[in-house]
């Protein structure tokens, strides 16, 4: 008899205390669950084992990679219903079997003992190909930060030409009110250029690209601002596509890419530095450096735009854990902050903060934009990685849209300025008014 669904969602029931919102489809083509609702799909029970050896999170994110786990139905809405009882309820170190030995309510035993026998008492599965391995040594060293950076980056251009779209820009775009105006290319574009005009580039200034991604902001900035770029990033592979870039455009003379470590950048003073998405890498142990030394790098009055995603504040902070799914499969080592205390290590290094804007909706339409290229492009984007690899960022992105709009993170861009002798910034008076024409005035 085909009822490997009833039987789970009865067990959900037990093991959650809550009716699960969403249906279940099973390996033996029996479903269960409310009528209309979006399809959890189990396609094989080794998904099951995966959950009692690493139940939460990091359990539910290999069988999703693996392909042992499928949702039919609006990815967004699915999501949002699983959410609050499953991927924020965290799994613990221990696997499920000697959970069953120290619980001691009988019906929850008798529950747990149900699940092992629809998942099978077997050994767990080998975590997916593309889980991270196990990493040894401090964190953020420069070597454990490069194997980080390349687990991310260094999964194929082609891979990211289909999710980022031609800007190749791999951060929070700047949307139009209402979007009806915007494409994700423009919106780049937009983002491109206010950081330009916040930063007041001007012809002959020397640039830091701190992160500099496949290229794009520094193109822009030489091309449109006049400005000599030097772009760095840990990533070879975004090293190489950037110069082939910068070479068809014909600013070879203007821009530098190099692959270096923000550490060991000794070429100081510059008139400005952009941070874009680079600095949720950097950790909290390394951030007070991090901030010294682009502090170190400019010259009086020089500008430094911060633009990185940001956590609420926890009430006690050693709470903070750090996404298992995330750690796991997308950002090694990845940190988030409260905007707080980023602002705070910027002025303890001896920078003037003297505009924040947040634009953590833009980022939820930014991601939206990436899920939608994906879905286009996944046959592509399979080709170029793997079916796993494509499963990740459907997954991540979709989840971190959402995360975005219920203000679970947000997403910042902090300007700051090292003031010159006796005080001057250099700043104009009405430092918020971006002026589209180009300059701020």
């Amino acid at each position: 008899m085909a009822d490997a669904a009833l039987r789970l969602t009865a067990l959900a029931d037990e093991l959650l205390g809550t009716p699960l919102p969403v249906r279940i489809r099973a390996w033996d083509g029996s479903e269960s669950g409310p009528p209309g609702a979006p399809t959890l799909v189990i396609r094989h029970r080794r998904a099951l084992r995966r959950l009692m050896w690493r139940p939460g999170e990091l359990g539910l994110a290999r069988a999703w990679v693996a392909g042992e786990l499928d949702i039919e139905g609006d990815l967004y809405e699915t999501l949002e219903r699983l959410a609050g009882l499953l991927w924020e309820r965290g799994g613990g170190e221990r696997g499920a079997l000697q959970a069953v030995r120290a619980v001691r309510d009988p019906k929850l035993r008798a529950a747990a003992r149900e699940l092992v026998s629809l998942a099978g008492p077997w050994l767990p599965p080998a975590p997916p190909a593309e889980e991270i391995r196990r990493r040894s040594g401090p964190l953020h060293t420069k070597h454990r930060d490069r194997q980080a950076i390349s687990h991310h980056y260094d999964v194929g251009n082609d891979f990211y030409e289909r999710v980022l779209g031609p800007s190749m820009v791999y951060s929070c775009a700047y949307w139009d009110e209402g979007t009806e105006g915007s494409t994700l290319e423009s919106a780049q574009r937009d983002k491109l250029d206010l950081i330009c005009r916040k930063l007041d580039l001007k012809e002959g200034d020397r640039l830091l690209d701190v992160g500099c991604g496949w290229g794009s902001m520094a193109i822009h900035a030489a091309r449109e601002f006049g400005v000599r770029v030097t772009g760095i990033t840990l990533s070879r592979e975004q090293a190489a596509y950037a110069r082939k870039r910068i070479a068809e455009e014909g600013l070879t003379d203007r821009i530098e890419i190099r692959v270096q470590d923000y550490r060991d950048v000794k070429d100081g003073p510059y008139e400005a530095i952009s941070s874009i998405g680079m600095a949720e890498h950097v950790g909290s142990m390394r951030y007070r450096e991090y901030a010294d030394a682009l502090f170190g790098l400019l010259k009086p009055g020089g500008r430094l735009l911060n633009h990185q995603i940001a956590r609420r504040p926890e009430r006690d902070e050693s709470a903070y854990r750090v996404d298992e799914f995330i750690d796991a499969y997308v950002f090694p080592d990845g940190e988030l902050a409260p905007l707080g205390r980023t602002v705070g290590t910027l002025e303890e290094a001896g920078f003037e903060v003297r505009d924040v804007e947040s634009i953590r909706e833009h980022y939820a339409l930014t991601l939206r934009a990436w899920v939608a290229n994906l879905e286009t492009h996944w046959r592509d984007a399979v080709r170029y990685t793997s079916p796993g690899r494509a499963r990740i960022w459907r997954l991540y992105m979709a989840a971190s849209a959402l995360s975005f709009e219920r203000n679970r993170i947000g997403v910042n861009q902090v300007l700051a300025v090292r003031a010159g002798a006796e005080g001057h910034s250099g700043m104009p008076l009405r430092a918020r008014t971006w002026n589209p024409a180009g300059r701020a005035g």
